[in-house]
């Protein structure tokens, strides 16, 4: 499912913001890639020199996988509140990677250790919910946080609340995910 289309669509989206040269037809994206109409959840990653500079997506599959690449795209160089948005100099610096979430999947566990040897290092992405607060690690942060210990403890962080949260048993979901990236300069125009 994962295609350099994919990588296409992201770049597109950020190029058209400096120039309307890189509008394109969409119908004739999706008659030579139907896949793209389906309903899909993605995060599209920024990185400027190995440095994350932008990440948004989607936990959920709520619009077509092209129209999610699209915005997330958008919304990761412009709109990532934790940065300034994308500037035209540094995309010879940027990697893009798209990753395509598969459906989430409530985690039932007993306690916090009997959770710890549920979620599987490497594979897992996983979503914390508890009272309104809700945080997200893609699997690719297992390259960061090793342990399954870390990775749930930095997640409760992540979603503004302590560690000790899981006393309370808070909702864990997983989800695994295809990604793809490429460096911005090397990924072909649509």
């Amino acid at each position: 499912m994962i295609d350099s289309v994919l990588l296409q669509i992201a770049k597109n989206a950020i190029l058209e913001q400096f120039s309307d040269a890189y509008k394109f037809d969409k119908e004739k994206l999706f008659e030579s890639y139907p896949f793209l109409k389906k309903d899909a959840a993605t995060f599209v990653t920024l990185e400027y020199d190995h440095h994350l500079r932008g990440c948004i997506g989607s936990l959920v599959a709520h619009r077509s996988l092209y129209e999610d690449v699209f915005q997330n795209a958008k919304s990761a160089a412009f709109k990532d509140p934790r940065f300034h948005p994308l500037g035209e100099k540094e995309l010879s610096h940027i990697n893009i990677e798209v990753s395509v979430l598969s459906e989430p999947e409530f985690l039932e566990y007993k306690d916090f250790n009997d959770l710890l040897t549920k979620v599987e290092p490497q594979l897992d992405g996983l979503i914390f919910k508890y009272r309104g607060y809700q945080g997200t690690f893609l699997p690719q942060v297992w390259e960061e946080l090793k342990s399954p210990k870390a990775f749930l403890e930095h997640l409760s962080i992540k979603a503004g609340l302590n560690p000790s949260v899981y006393e309370e048993h808070p909702n864990i979901y997983r989800y695994r995910v295809q990604a793809i990236n490429e460096d911005f300069d090397e990924i072909p125009p649509l």
